[in-house]
């Protein structure tokens, strides 16, 4: 008797339609979840007041991802900066703006929601000028 003619092997590929209609649906849920948090995020951000503040640029870190094997890496900066309240707020800036705020730099930030728009620093009190 051949063990492969009538085993429970061969009844699972009756349920692989079904599986694969399961995984294709979350993955059009997980999609359509990322979109509308994007949108919520972008219309939040669009909705706050552009406000702009005397802060410190108190820290800087980086989050680099992607890059494995010949695809090339992406990198996100971010800036913490507190505010003469004491209130931080840690905010995405573009590479152009990292390299140019350093951390101790005192200025005007300018920003909505959680969206940077401008650091401009104040000039230094130094008495050796």
């Amino acid at each position: 008797m051949d063990p492969w003619s009538n085993s429970w092997f061969w009844d699972l590929f009756d349920y692989f339609p079904i599986v694969v209609f399961i995984f294709i649906g979350l993955f059009f849920l997980l999609f359509i979840i990322a979109i509308t948090k994007g949108i919520k995020n972008w219309s939040s951000n669009n909705a706050a007041p552009e406000l702009s503040e005397e802060c410190t640029a108190v820290t800087k870190r980086t989050k680099v991802w992607g890059g494995s094997g010949d695809m090339s890496s992406s990198t996100d900066y971010y800036v913490t900066f507190e505010f003469q309240n004491g209130e931080r707020k840690e905010l995405e800036v573009k590479g152009e703006q990292y390299g140019l705020i350093v951390e101790g730099d005192r200025g005007k930030l300018v920003y909505q929601g959680t969206r940077f728009k401008a650091f401009e620093r104040l000039p230094a009190h130094n008495s050796n000028y």
